[in-house]
């Protein structure tokens, strides 16, 4: 169970909680307790009163505080249990709360290379199902465990002192049913941990399967999908079933055991009577009630160790993740003032998941205000270069200069805070469309919005909608067109208003006039700031500072629109084929 040490900082952290929780639990179980032994004491006071050694009165006497005592210890038993479950269940949701933040926080720092390995489903799951586990595990474990120690350490001494060899035989059964938990808890392990991963599982292929459900109808896929998901299903309910027989011998054994010790004392208890070992049927009647109380107890013993077992086994995957550590690290303290002068020193870099090297060797410099419009094929390392600005990745070899200072040596949230990003594929949350435009600020007032909105040419289209700015937009956006989505990312950017801005091909999908005009408002709001711009048409280009043209990870030609299309070579072939194409 060492899996299970990460939440001793929970327990410490809430050990006041706990502590009250433990006096709570134990003052329950005593007055609980209580009523066995006046159980005893009444039906001997009938006894003696049926003997004539006890008058009518005083034997009424004695039954209605008899009585009083039990109903009073039942009440005052049932008070302390709802003041027990209101503490400990509630440190376990607190517990679940820090647990929950803990993965997302640790979620937040990983590199980019985390989130290519793993899928989303597995993440949530994690994050979900397993912490739920997790979480009996901090609260009706612990309560149940508690009042389960508490009435073994009471109540088995007691029955010894009151009836040693009847107690012999009714706590029998005891070491047979502890053997028993401990092989089937180590059956449930295994099979707890089989049935949560593949929890991961299923949950991935829906959440793609929900994510991707605009190609699935295009492609007439749903009879393909829904017999994957079936088969699926069928897998799951086949894993589960597995761990619930096994769960389920559990309760059968353990009520045949308690059953057994009820025979015991039944028949010892009476035997013992007859033989006037015992002075009273109450004791019997006591005898039987204490065995009655250890049902629910040693029930738990085997629910407790099946819910330690699969919190164990969901503890085990959370801790996968979070001893996972991020390579991308802050090592500076202090907040840095960006500038913008970018310097790349004989950069490469290479994937780590894919082996590919997307830059080799490259050398540049951007100085602050400058726009720069990087140029090139598919896969020729020009996303690369702005993951790299931004320190998404670090670099394998060389190094990166922001304002003359080594990026490593810069602070992570001050770089990222200067940094106003527009990626290829542009991303919106379900929220409204102006929350998706204040992103990058969330204090912005409406007329800011709307003005970064008109520079980004998407002002007229959210006028359109019924809700305006008020629409609230389906999942990654799907309300939007790919081209309102770039647009709507582009304002985001613009009302952040950083120091360096990073257009990554963010307007492939918007005409050619709506370009030019948004192009020429990004022209405006980023005077003084550094700007760069990956594309595959020349019209993003030909108005720039400077233009890198990229041929498989190195740069094959540098320069301006003019002296570019001056030289024969990839930009100049580039020119007159889109301008070929224009004119037709």
């Amino acid at each position: 169970m060492k899996e299970l040490k990460h939440l001793n900082k929970y327990f410490k952290k809430y050990w006041l909680q706990l502590l009250v929780g433990i006096i709570i639990t134990i003052i329950a179980r005593v007055f609980q307790l209580l009523m066995p032994t006046y159980v005893n004491k009444s039906i001997k006071s009938v006894e003696e009163f049926l003997k004539g050694d006890l008058s009518e009165q005083l034997a009424r006497g004695q039954l209605l505080e008899f009585i009083f005592i039990i109903v009073g210890a039942a009440l005052l038993s049932a008070v302390f249990t709802f003041f027990m479950r209101q503490t400990l269940i509630k440190v376990s949701r607190y517990i679940e709360y820090d647990l929950k933040n803990e993965i997302f926080d640790h979620y937040q720092i990983l590199n980019l290379d985390f989130y290519k390995k793993n899928r989303t489903g597995d993440l949530m799951n994690r994050i979900t199902e397993d912490v739920s586990q997790v979480r009996d595990y901090t609260g009706p474990a612990i309560m149940y465990g508690i009042q389960t120690l508490t009435l073994f350490v009471i109540l088995i001494p007691l029955m010894f002192i009151k009836a040693p060899e009847l107690a012999f035989y009714t706590v029998l059964p005891l070491p047979v049913l502890s053997v028993l938990i401990y092989k089937i808890s180590r059956i449930i392990h295994r099979r707890s941990t089989i049935v949560q991963q593949f929890l991961s599982q299923l949950s991935t292929f829906t959440q793609e399967s929900f994510s991707g459900v605009s190609v699935i109808k295009a492609y007439n896929l749903e009879p393909k999908i829904n017999a994957e998901f079936r088969a699926l299903s069928i897998e799951g309910k086949d894993k589960s079933m597995s761990l619930a027989k096994v769960n389920a011998w559990f309760f059968p054994l353990m009520i045949l055991l308690i059953g057994i010790s009820n025979v015991f004392v039944i028949y010892i208890g009476g035997k013992q009577y007859i033989d006037g070992e015992i002075a009273s049927v109450g004791i019997i009647a006591e005898f039987v009630l204490y065995v009655n109380m250890l049902t629910w107890p040693v029930a738990v013993v085997g629910w407790l160790t099946s819910i330690v077992q699969r919190a164990a086994a969901s503890q085990k995957r959370i801790n996968e993740f979070l001893s996972t550590q991020p390579s991308i690290v802050n090592e500076v303290a202090m907040p840095t003032s960006i500038v913008g002068k970018i310097v790349f020193k004989n950069v490469s870099f290479t994937y780590s998941d894919t082996q590919i090297r997307a830059l080799k060797n490259i050398s540049f410099t951007i100085n602050p205000g400058e726009t720069v419009a990087i140029i090139g094929k598919i896969g020729s390392g020009k996303s690369t270069i702005l993951d790299l600005v931004a320190r998404l990745y670090d670099v394998s070899s060389g190094e990166i200069y922001i304002d003359g200072v080594p990026i490593k040596k810069l602070n992570l949230h001050s770089l990222r805070s200067a940094i106003g990003a527009v990626p290829q594929d542009a991303f919106l949350f379900s929220d409204s469309i102006e929350n998706n435009i204040k992103f990058g600020k969330a204090n912005a007032t409406d007329e800011e919005v709307v003005a970064a909105a008109k520079k980004a040419v998407v002002h007229e289209n959210i006028s359109e909608f019924t809700h305006q700015y008020n629409t609230i937009l389906g999942e990654r956006g799907i309300t939007l067109s790919g081209g309102q989505k770039q647009r709507v990312s582009i304002a985001r950017a613009l009302l952040k208003d950083p120091q360096i801005y990073l257009f990554d091909d963010c307007l492939s999908a918007v005409d050619t006039e709506t370009e030019e005009e948004i192009l020429e408002n990004l022209k405006k709001a980023a005077q003084n700031k550094t700007t760069l711009i990956v594309s595959h048409r020349v019209s993003s280009a030909k108005n720039v500072d400077k233009i890198l043209v990229l041929e498989e990870g190195t740069i094959l030609q540098e320069g301006t629109h003019e002296e570019l299309i001056e030289k024969d070579g990839y930009y100049k072939t580039l020119y007159i084929n889109q301008l070929s194409e224009k004119e037709n």
